[in-house]
């Protein structure tokens, strides 16, 4: 059972992953963090591009097929065992064997000579030598690793006999370990840089942000406060003389005047309210004189017509009350003047003036409030408490039609009072059930009153530390059911 029917609100707090917040991580800086991301990745990339191009360069400097051709000439059209001569001489006197691997090849693809001096083994296919004999430029380069894991750059120039078809090829091989060492520390330094510059656009980002959200949130908040009915509230300006300090001094200039209206407002209803309590209690008073000196011989149309000035004069009464109670609950003025009472006695009142009142519109009362023996002591306002229980009934006479019936419940149990009144009205609809507390809302516009007897009814029982919950469904009926702190010790 809540101790309020109408919903509440969460206040905004922090800094948190919402709104503008959200916005700028998904928008902005996701984006910044991917474009860091690409261009260290790239710039790996082409660093590493480079380093091979380097290397390719290098053996490019180091050789000129011209002069190998030429050395290799006298052993083209010789036998095989020739070209191997030719061979080993050529890789002993080759000057930059000490800077790179030299393969010599023959034009099967075996490899006769290598300027390690061991021997490869059996190759069943060399990837640049393939690819220089089918390129028209006769040359051929691969990157990978080798036998022993180690990563190398390769390149195959083809050596041409004098049909131009190829005898051999020369293979030279680079390391590329310490160049690739080098890329490594490289694009590692790429990737600190890039994430300090990612975390000085978090670190910028959140203090330009933080200077953002934090007086939007404070303004949020106090927006809020406002429109839930505290015109009290102001909003702490930055001082910062840019749009958020302006938007401070507009809500805070917003709920000054507000807050001077409502006073007006509340002023003016307080005024009017009893400047008509004291007419319509003569107005009333002079119409029951004349109601009551009218004999039986008197006109049907004046006795009806002075019924009618008594009862108006009632309902006009009851709201002229309705509106003075609204102007203690809006300036504070409501208060509670405690002292022993039995509330179940105050209820039994109740309930026997609203069974005339029910009877007289066809309506059945039934009060199964327990009789005298049964007390319920408590310290609180005889006169608040008699009007929730006077509101509340009502309210169910109000809205329950010619033959409806109400039924009025009470029991002391656990320290407490649990009144609940249940009618078979025309009852209320989901989405007005949260605001029938709400002052001056009326879920039912055709029936009479201000709208602010559950409003009353709400304040009253939170001034006595009690509970109130309305349940009602369309067309079947509503339950009201208040709940107040009973002290047995009490004496009353």
């Amino acid at each position: 059972m809540s101790d309020k029917s109408k919903p509440r609100t969460q206040n905004s707090k922090g800094f948190r992953l919402k709104g503008i917040t959200r916005r700028w991580i998904l928008g902005v800086f996701s984006v910044i963090v991917v474009i860091l991301t690409i261009i260290s990745v790239a710039a790996s990339f082409m660093i590493r591009r480079y380093y091979y191009g380097l290397a390719e360069n290098a053996i490019s400097s180091k050789i000129q097929m011209s002069v190998v051709q030429a050395f290799f000439e006298p052993y083209l059209d010789s036998t095989d065992a020739a070209f191997e001569l030719g061979a080993k001489e050529f890789v002993e006197n080759f000057s930059y064997r000490y800077l790179m691997d030299v393969w010599i090849i023959d034009k099967n693809g075996r490899v006769l000579v290598t300027s390690k001096g061991f021997s490869v083994g059996d190759v069943s296919e060399i990837p640049d030598f393939v690819e220089a004999i089918d390129a028209d430029a006769g040359e051929g380069v691969w990157t990978g690793r080798n036998s022993n894991g180690e990563q190398v750059l390769t390149k195959t120039y083809i050596i041409n006999d004098s049909d131009n078809d190829p005898a051999g090829a020369i293979r030279l091989i680079v390391s590329m370990e310490d160049l690739l060492k080098r890329n490594t520390a490289l694009s590692a330094m790429i990737a600190v840089i890039a994430f300090i510059a990612a975390s000085l656009v978090a670190v910028s980002g959140r203090f330009f942000i933080g200077t953002i959200v934090r007086p939007v949130n404070r303004i949020n908040r106090t927006a809020r406060q406002i429109a839930e009915g505290d015109f009290s509230a102001r909003v702490q300006n930055p001082e910062t003389n840019d749009e958020i300090s302006e938007l401070c001094d507009t809500v805070n200039n917003m709920a000054e005047a507000l807050a001077k209206s409502d006073r007006m407002k509340n002023d003016f209803i307080s005024t009017v309210s009893h400047e008509l309590r004291t007419p319509l209690t003569a107005i009333r008073g002079w119409a029951e004189t004349i109601r009551g000196g009218l004999g039986e011989d008197s006109d049907p149309v004046t006795v009806k017509g002075m019924d009618i000035i008594v009862s108006e004069t009632d309902r006009l009464g009851g709201m002229v009350e309705d509106l003075l109670d609204f102007s203690r609950m809006e300036s504070g003025r409501m208060v509670k003047r405690e002292a022993p009472v039995d509330a179940l006695a105050v209820l039994r009142e109740v309930c026997d003036i609203f069974t005339d009142t029910a009877a007289k519109v066809g309506i059945d009362l039934m009060n199964t409030v327990p009789g005298a023996e049964v007390t319920a002591p408590m310290m609180a306002d005889v006169d608040l408490i008699r009007q929730v229980f006077t509101n509340i009934l009502d309210n169910a006479v109000k809205y329950t039609g010619e033959g409806g019936k109400i039924t009025v419940f009470a029991e002391v149990l656990a320290g407490q009072l649990m009144v609940s009144v249940a009618d078979t009205g025309c009852g209320i609809a989901p989405d007005d059930l949260p605001h029938v507390t709400e002052k001056f809302y009326k879920a039912n516009m055709s029936v009479r009153g201000s709208g602010i007897g559950l409003a009353v009814v709400d304040e009253i029982v939170r001034m006595h530390d009690g509970a109130f919950d309305i349940a009602s469904a369309l067309g079947v009926g509503t339950v009201v059911t208040v709940v107040l702190p009973v002290d047995n010790e009490l004496s009353i």
